[in-house]
């Protein structure tokens, strides 16, 4: 099989990336020393190629309308352009077929940026949706074709500072502009940006969309001005200590979302009626989402690993690591309800029981420990 390749693929081999199939897609997992990405971010400045996810524009006088049904979150919440929310997107039996950011430009153009893996599902489900609601929208997949936007994430606690070096004209526009907010900048070296305040390390900084020809000089630029390149390796040990979930991973389409800590991203309170709701309604929660830290030397915590409560109850390990910051194996879970923070749990590694304690997420997050 042929993989999929991201418009800065030969700019990862000339720098000498560890190229590994992610999803279908020639990836980079590190460019030397995913340890030193992951500090950089945590410390400095690091960016990430993100071109792989999907940017997808919907227009039409009716896509409030038809996202208020499409989306677990209330897009009702973004009343000023510019703001942006995270949501699920879920099928009928309200298991997740996508989590994805919700951008509001204006009210006949909102804009989604959905995971690479799903995207062409996602798109097909929301043309689906859109034929069956009659509602008439333009629905834009611009990860391919002339008009395509590539993704860069800039992240760290120096992260915007260095942004603003490469797009000066970026600056006023963004520099008062708070988390979970987007701005368009039509006039930078590289065409017209996006740049928004969404990220997925815990950690400040933007995420950056220009033309898919523009990227790689976008990327040299950066570089120029003292960004570290970070692959994939350093983006999952970051997004776990920080209690981010990945799609497919830590959630999925056989997975009810109240059970995977996406709660928060849910509006079961207002009278809207969404694709999913009243599955969600009618099951309930039936795990919590929760971190856990290994107390015992003697392995490393990985998916699928069993976790036994004080009750004798069975949770399971969604996602584990060797975190960086902490220098301590961690790991996200779904965990028995019985289950509190601060117990004493015991996980299945191979032929032995390890003791861990049950955390609140997150990790970390803007450089601090916060769970020990």
């Amino acid at each position: 099989m042929t993989l999929k390749a991201t418009p800065l693929n030969s700019a990862h081999r000339a720098l000498g990336a560890k190229m590994v199939d992610f999803g279908g897609w020639d990836m980079p997992v590190n460019y030397g020393s995913q340890i030193e990405e992951h500090h950089a971010v945590r410390s400095d400045a690091g960016m990430f190629d993100v071109s792989h996810m999907c940017v997808v524009d919907l227009e039409g006088t009716n896509v409030r309308a038809f996202l208020r049904g499409l989306l677990a979150n209330n897009v009702d919440k973004l009343q000023v352009p510019g703001k942006a929310l995270y949501s699920c997107m879920l099928n009928p039996e309200g298991g997740v077929i996508d989590d994805l950011i919700v951008y509001f430009f204006r009210e006949d153009w909102f804009r989604l940026v959905v995971n690479a893996g799903t995207a062409e599902k996602d798109i097909a489900w929301m043309r689906q949706q859109n034929e069956a609601t009659n509602s008439g929208l333009t629905i834009t997949g611009r990860r391919d074709g002339e008009n395509a936007i590539a993704l860069v994430a800039v992240q760290g606690p120096n992260a915007r500072a260095k942004v603003w070096e490469v797009l000066p004209t970026a600056k006023e526009a963004s520099q008062d502009m708070k988390p979970f907010n987007v701005v368009i900048v039509p006039d930078t070296a590289f065409g017209e940006a996006m740049v928004a305040r969404t990220g997925y390390t815990g950690e400040d900084g933007f995420e950056i969309g220009v033309p898919a020809s523009q990227v790689e000089a976008l990327w040299n630029a950066l570089i120029a001005a003292g960004v570290k390149p970070a692959g994939l390796g350093a983006r999952d040990t970051l997004r776990l200590e920080a209690g981010m979930n990945l799609y497919g991973q830590d959630m999925d389409e056989n997975v009810n979302p109240l059970d995977a800590g996406l709660a928060w991203t849910i509006d079961l309170v207002s009278e809207r009626d969404f694709i999913g709701k009243a599955a969600l309604q009618s099951k309930g929660q039936n795990a919590q989402f929760l971190g856990l830290i290994l107390r015992e030397k003697g392995g490393i915590l990985r998916a699928h690993q069993k976790v036994i409560s004080a009750s004798g109850a069975l949770g399971e390990i969604t996602s584990g690591t060797f975190s960086p910051s902490m220098q301590q194996a961690i790991a996200l879970a779904r965990v028995p309800m019985d289950a509190a923070v601060g117990d004493t749990v015991h996980v299945e590694i191979r032929d032995k029981k390890l003791a861990a304690t049950v955390v609140k997420l997150p990790f970390v997050r803007n450089g601090k420990v916060l769970a020990a």
